[in-house]
């Protein structure tokens, strides 16, 4: 039996609610997560390569360690928080619900997923939702989805669909996501891989209108800006062009707003800084607040309806739980006004930052309150998250050399001018 000394819940019931002031010193990580740390490596895969830190506790724009140490979370679960930790309007959504009823698979109707589906059809003006778990269970949809439109409605040979993505997507670590990868780490060592898939460089008009000329292309599937790949913001007006060439060679236009969607980029949906409206969203993450896993495919009847019943699904896509999350998470994000929050506070962090030697950070980049700075290479992008952790703030790299920040949404502009104290006084000691 596990010592209860070591245990996280135990742990963090008798964390207090400082104020953020009281724990701003210097944090020093202790024995209890050294103990956190040497348990999962023993017992866990290895797939991941987590900072050194053992949270145990959320609350709105901070977290705690089992050390009892608090920090500003500023990579909100890869934007899964949007909402903050622990909201309570989703918090009391998930109690409530979880003591009627929680699933029933879809083998029969349950109360609530009709309502979901009209709130949230409603809400992003589709005819239709599909209702999944993961994001990347969302990816694999639309492109069955995809597929299937193509031969049902575009009329191509059967076996010949193919699909477009662009250069650094991510979208998830099944076998189709990483056919579509160009992340030796992705992809290394799982082949073969799925056939029909072709990529274009990201932010090229012109490769894309050549691989378009295809008549056995049935979708381009893209981020409106690539979040894995280090917060990558493509021209403006670029997704108005795609929504333009997909229109006229009769190709599906799939928005991947896994990341981008939900308020985190200071507008509903990315797709929504140019008004354009894709023939497929796909959503996740912050669809749940961060509660359970939740995902759903938003697209019209004639693309919907291609598939038919028994051809796909899942037993807890839609279930009455995740249902009712859903629609508080949502609610939380319109009544809040949290994408105009981010739009307004994502301005302000970004100004902020552009201040920074450019010896150390070269470039500052994204919308709204998902962002990304590059470190100099002279520097380690890891010491540097490292030294953010000591100070009080969490992020991680990716790709060696890139540094997110993107908050819950929900944080304010106090808060926020106490990260950017944290973040200069860090980048300023290297």
């Amino acid at each position: 039996m596990f010592s209860r000394l070591l245990h996280p819940s135990t742990i963090c019931r008798n964390i207090t609610r400082l104020s953020y002031s009281q724990t701003a010193a210097t944090i020093k990580v202790g024995a209890k997560s050294e103990a956190v740390f040497a348990r999962e490596e023993k017992y866990g895969a290895h797939n991941y390569g987590p900072l050194p830190v053992a949270l145990c506790r959320g609350e709105g724009v901070f977290v705690w360690d089992v050390d009892g140490n608090k920090y500003y979370d500023f990579l909100s679960a890869y934007s899964a928080v949007n909402q903050g930790h622990c909201h309570p309007k989703i918090i009391q959504a998930l109690q409530e619900q979880s003591k009627i009823f929680t699933l029933s698979s879809r083998a029969f109707y349950n109360d609530l997923l009709g309502e979901y589906a009209e709130f949230i059809t409603k809400l992003f003006q589709y005819d239709k939702v599909l209702p999944m778990n993961t994001g990347v269970e969302g990816g694999e949809t639309a492109c069955k989805l995809a597929r299937k439109w193509g031969y049902q409605v575009k009329k191509i040979s059967d076996n010949k669909a193919k699909i477009i993505f662009a250069d650094g997507n991510f979208w998830g670590r099944t076998l189709a996501a990483i056919s579509s990868s160009t992340d030796p780490s992705s992809f290394s060592g799982y082949g073969p891989f799925m056939p029909g898939f072709s990529v274009v460089p990201y932010n090229d008009i012109p490769a894309l209108e050549k691989e378009l000329q295809d008549p056995n292309v049935c979708a381009f599937m893209v981020e409106p800006i690539q979040g894995e790949a280090g917060v990558v913001v493509p021209d403006q007006g670029y997704l108005t062009k795609v929504r333009e060439l997909c229109t006229k060679h009769n190709v599906l236009f799939i928005a991947d707003e896994v990341q981008t969607g939900l308020a985190r980029t200071g507008r509903r949906l990315c797709v929504d800084h140019e008004n354009v409206r894709p023939d497929m969203v796909i959503l996740g993450k912050a669809l749940s607040g961060g509660v359970l896993p939740v995902s759903a495919i938003l697209a019209d009847d004639d693309i919907m309806l291609t598939i038919k019943p028994g051809e796909h699904g899942s037993t807890f896509g839609g279930n009455p739980l995740a249902c009712r999350v859903a629609m508080a998470a949502l609610e939380v994000l319109e009544e809040e006004k949290l994408a105009e929050n981010a739009e307004r506070l994502g301005e302000v962090l970004r100004k902020e930052l552009s201040t920074l030697p450019k010896d150390i950070v070269s470039v500052v980049r994204g919308k709204g309150l998902l962002n990304a700075i590059v470190i100099n290479p002279k520097f380690d992008a890891w010491e540097v998250c490292l030294k953010l952790r000591d100070n009080g703030l969490l992020a991680k790299p990716t790709h060696g050399d890139i540094i997110r920040f993107a908050p819950p949404l929900n944080i304010t502009q106090s808060q926020l001018q106490e990260c950017l104290n944290i973040i200069k006084k860090t980048i300023l000691a290297f």
